[in-house]
């Protein structure tokens, strides 16, 4: 089968389109026809190896697994021993060990079936970001009817969703982007949309903020929370040293929250059957729609990954397999 792999921690020039052989589904897992596989800044982290931190659960000198991507949506050709709930030829979604691949193997309990309404590409963009969002919309900001929610990034892979998610648990939502993308954040359900080249921060307090961006202090974020808000901290892309870049702020946020009225709480998502079930229930209701910025071919993977890094993607970039 054709396949993205790498054998160096490195950029984009690292990933090379090469023949590799099927991979066999173990106990509890399943083997998946590809489709389609999403694009998130997690495949830039484990392709680069950066921030090293992450090199001691992948790899110290190479990742251990060769084949990148994670996000998937494609049909189920066989199931490994103990595997209930899925049979050949179901068409499903979630996230694998390797998805940017003709053939992956993924858990069983991190997939679920594809939301009947979306095409394979659209299913593809939901994994990841979708839980991810979530978890900081549901679990961790607790986001309830009425409640203003603020959402830096708002155009980005999970910043799309947590618009959407806020929308429907009832809040009213405020999303901060680029000016090339605010037609999309509104169209995404948005109530108000701020062009941080304009204004970096609106001056309202909230009671949720969900930041997906990664580069503002956490003083300067604390100043736009209600006294007992709560602020969700996505990912880590600021720049700082190697070895935990941006991800120095969920450090601080955990050693600083029990001294504050605020939550300060560094996100922590699960993937799960679940999870994804969650999802494709709004999804199916019209409450969530993916926005899926551009599709590549597998070979184009190095491409869509300088996209994404570039922050170009309007939503979610995706590998149609």
């Amino acid at each position: 089968m054709k396949a993205i792999v790498q054998d160096r921690y490195g950029p984009a020039d690292v990933l090379r389109l090469v023949d590799i052989d099927v991979p066999s589904p173990g106990a509890g897992q399943v083997l998946v026809r590809v489709r389609a596989a999403g694009v998130d800044p997690g495949v830039w982290h484990l392709m680069t190896g950066l921030p090293y931190v992450v090199r001691l659960g992948y790899g110290l000198r190479r990742p251990r697994n060769r084949v990148r991507g994670m996000d998937l949506a494609g049909v189920v050709t066989a199931v490994g021993p103990g595997v209930a709930g899925f049979t050949p030829g179901d068409e499903v979604f979630g996230t694998g060990a390797g998805s940017f691949a003709e053939y992956t193997v993924a858990s069983a309990g991190r997939l679920a079936p594809k939301p009947a309404t979306l095409s394979f590409a659209q299913a593809a963009a939901v994994p990841i970001s979708g839980q991810t969002a979530l978890a900081a919309v549901r679990d961790s900001a607790r986001v309830r009817p009425g409640q203003r929610v603020l959402v830096i990034g708002a155009a980005g892979g999970v910043g799309s969703y947590a618009v959407q998610l806020a929308k429907a648990a009832g809040a009213h939502v405020t999303g901060v982007c680029g000016p090339t993308k605010l037609d999309l954040v509104r169209g995404l359900g948005a109530d108000e949309v701020v062009d941080y080249t304009r204004v970096d921060l609106p001056d309202d307090r909230y009671d949720a903020v969900v930041d997906t961006a990664g580069n503002r202090p956490l003083s300067r974020l604390r100043r736009v929370l209600a006294p007992k808000g709560t602020l969700v901290l996505v990912g880590g892309e600021a720049r700082g040293g190697k070895w935990l870049q941006g991800f120095d702020r969920q450090l601080r946020a955990l050693a600083l929250s029990p001294l504050v009225g605020q939550r300060l709480v560094p996100l922590i998502a699960k993937e799960s059957t679940e999870n994804l079930a969650a999802l494709a229930g709004l999804i199916d209701a019209g409450q969530v729609t993916p926005a899926v910025d551009r599709t590549w071919p597998l070979a184009g993977a190095p491409d869509a990954i300088r996209h994404l890094k570039g922050g170009h993607a309007t939503g979610k970039a995706v590998i149609v397999v």
